[in-house]
């Protein structure tokens, strides 16, 4: 073997496929601890294990989720539950209980809230189950801002004044 390709070889072996990153990250058992605001409820689980989403867990977070106002459970996008864990590991804050100020919202609750206040969509991601709005304890509201936009996994509120951030598996986009 030549010298430069014993070399080449060592140096190759030295770089990490990003696949394999990927798949490092995937193999990761996922878990998160939510406290719901409205309802005073916790939740801590483990959603995510080795072989893939929990269907028992993602049927608790669905409940937990539920449009607190009628009551009635949505299917919740699971990209969600992946990108409060990003935020959460990248915020250095891995102790941390998100709370939860809004999850699913019936279209009803949502026609309400538009009566009631501005800034609500009339087609919010909230009645599909894909958005949340959130605090992480523990870290600035700006903080997980700045990470979720940073993320670009799709849309992110901020509203400084209500101390929250909207987070959505919608297109990327900032508001």
């Amino acid at each position: 073997m030549h010298r430069r390709m014993f070399l080449f070889g060592g140096l190759a072996s030295l770089i990490v496929s990003p696949r394999l990153v990927e798949a490092k990250a995937r193999s990761i058992p996922r878990h998160l601890c939510l406290y719901h605001t409205h309802t005073q409820e916790c939740l801590e689980i483990t959603y995510r294990r080795e072989k893939g989403l929990l269907r028992s867990s993602l049927k608790k977070l669905n409940h937990f989720l539920r449009d607190f106002r009628t009551d009635q459970v949505r299917s919740i996008d699971p990209r969600l539950f992946d990108m409060l864990y990003s935020m959460q590991r990248r915020s250095h804050n891995r102790d941390g209980v998100f709370e939860i100020i809004s999850g699913y919202r019936s279209p009803e609750t949502n026609d309400l809230l538009r009566r009631e206040t501005d800034g609500v969509a009339r087609h919010s991601l909230h009645q599909e189950g894909r958005a949340l709005d959130i605090r992480l304890r523990g870290t600035s509201t700006s903080k997980i801002h700045v990470l979720a936009v940073d993320m670009r996994s799709g849309g992110v509120g901020y509203y400084p004044s209500s101390d929250f951030v909207h987070v959505d598996t919608g297109e990327v986009r900032y508001w």
